[in-house]
């Protein structure tokens, strides 16, 4: 799968090979660079590459990004909340999938 195909998923699996620009995100998330800077400053979604002009951003950031705008757009949670409501759910999803397996396992 490249790149230009997340512009279309909305839903489903996440390939975590592929990775997106600073604009391919703003893209395919339907938000501003400036939003996304300050999620970065943040720490709700990290980057890899030191300057913005080479960052590079995961599929899993495009889940946490869509997440996010989730949570401010229909909730009004602020960023501080954001980002420890996305870690909770994370650490949930964590926990839940470690039930499961020891249920199974």
């Amino acid at each position: 799968m490249n790149t230009n195909n997340l512009f279309i998923i909305h839903t489903g699996t996440v390939i975590e090979d592929d990775t997106l620009t600073l604009e391919q995100l703003c893209t395919s998330c339907g938000v501003h660079a400036d939003w996304l800077v300050r999620l970065v400053e943040e720490s709700i979604i990290e980057p890899d590459g030191a300057e913005m002009p080479s960052w590079r951003f995961s599929g899993a950031s495009l889940v946490r990004v869509r997440a996010a705008f989730n949570l401010e757009h229909d909730l009004g949670v602020n960023l501080a909340g954001i980002a420890l409501a996305l870690d909770l759910m994370e650490e949930l999803e964590r926990l839940r999938r470690q039930l499961k397996i020891s249920r199974h396992g």
